[in-house]
């Protein structure tokens, strides 16, 4: 199925697949090409209307009966960290932060099998090989970096995320850590840290991919403060996470064609470099 606005990108929608995160349900994506010399400003603007980028693609979630994947970010200026959080700082001190350009290594494709095979052995990412994983690090075409986490005692790399620089915040692409360090929480770690670069460069949010209500994998997100969700086209501060459900509901989502219609893009002049 494809969908167009005047002068704007073209819009597909993916066909049904089982959902990974709540079982007995079905996904779908609506998503678009990133490319061209408005890349950088369709990513800005996208994101902020809840789109997530997976190298060259810009998707969200467009599920038929189904609306609890919803897109999360953290204000900054409303963090405060809880004293949980405050220990896994604490326990992490000795980890290095290093900023590159997005170039794959292999200490990074080592690093990302021995993730995958601990944590996600059956997961859609499981058997990408090298070559697929530096497509996933380099292919960006809006301005990315490799944040990387090496421990200050041996050396060794011990967490990376895959980081875009976006208007208004700091996004995180795809994050993975060593699997026998995950009594200390790297990935909180990386999260608070992400804060931290926010706020050094002098940004609003951090954006954290999505949450979703009930799904364990996802639940660690409703654990900072200064959450919001993109909401019914707007972004909304989270109370009490136990507020939102994931119930089944055939109006849930627009139809298509409406959804496409309510996307709001930026001016087609080129971002200047």
């Amino acid at each position: 199925m494809r969908h167009t606005l005047p002068l704007a990108p073209q819009f597909y929608v993916t066909a049904p697949q089982p959902c990974p995160y709540l079982d007995g349900r079905m996904e779908r994506k609506l998503f678009t090409a990133l490319q061209g010399d408005n890349a950088q400003k369709l990513n800005d603007s996208l994101s902020r209307q809840g789109f997530r980028r997976s190298q060259n693609v810009l998707y969200r979630p467009s599920c038929t009966e189904c609306s609890a994947c919803l897109s999360a970010r953290i204000d900054v200026a409303r963090f405060t960290p809880t004293r949980s959080q405050k220990r896994v700082q604490r326990r992490n001190q000795h980890l290095s932060r290093g900023s590159s350009s997005p170039w794959a290594s292999d200490d990074q494709y080592a690093l990302f099998r021995e993730y995958l095979d601990a944590r996600h052995a059956d997961g859609g990412m499981a058997d990408m090989d090298v070559f697929e994983f530096a497509s996933m690090i380099e292919e960006t075409p809006v301005r990315s970096r490799i944040i990387e986490y090496t421990d200050d005692f041996d050396g060794t790399l011990s967490a990376v995320s895959l980081t875009d620089v976006i208007e208004d915040g700091v996004s995180m692409v795809y994050s993975f850590f060593n699997p026998d360090l995950e009594k200390d929480s790297p990935g909180t770690f990386m999260i608070l840290d992400h804060i931290a670069i926010a706020r050094e460069l002098g940004l609003p949010y951090v954006y954290l991919g999505y949450w979703v209500p009930g799904s364990q994998k996802m639940g660690y997100k409703a654990r900072f403060s200064g959450l919001e969700v993109y909401y019914d086209g707007k972004w909304k501060p989270v109370a009490d996470p136990k507020s939102f459900s994931n119930d089944l509901h055939p109006l849930s989502n627009d139809p298509i064609a409406e959804q496409v219609a309510n996307i709001h893009l930026p001016d087609r002049r080129p971002t200047k470099r």
